[in-house]
């Protein structure tokens, strides 16, 4: 009976043993899933960003092409244009 006893409370301390790994584990698993939500929330705001800045850069290189008032007007002109040719577009689109 008293082997009996020593088994049965091993096995209790085993399997408390156990059901605190186990607690341990989910609480880590749930640290890196928000650890992982974090980090992508970073990769999606870094891409915004690149995104910004590279649109700026084209902007500037733009705007640096641009070097007399002819060529300004030219282009505000280009401009014009493919904005006209893109609401076509556009509008034949939405028939």
């Amino acid at each position: 009976m008293a082997d009996t006893e020593v088994i049965l409370s091993g096995i209790e301390y085993k399997i408390r043993k156990l059901i605190e790994e186990n607690l341990r584990h989910k609480k880590k698993v749930n640290d890196q899933k928000e650890e992982i939500v974090k980090l992508h929330q970073q990769v999606q705001d870094l891409k915004e960003k690149n995104l910004s800045l590279t649109e700026q850069i084209n902007k500037k290189i733009m705007a640096d092409s641009f070097s007399t008032e002819e060529e300004i007007e030219e282009g505000r002109k280009r401009i014009k244009t493919l904005m006209q040719e893109i609401e076509q577009c556009i509008a034949l689109v939405n028939k």
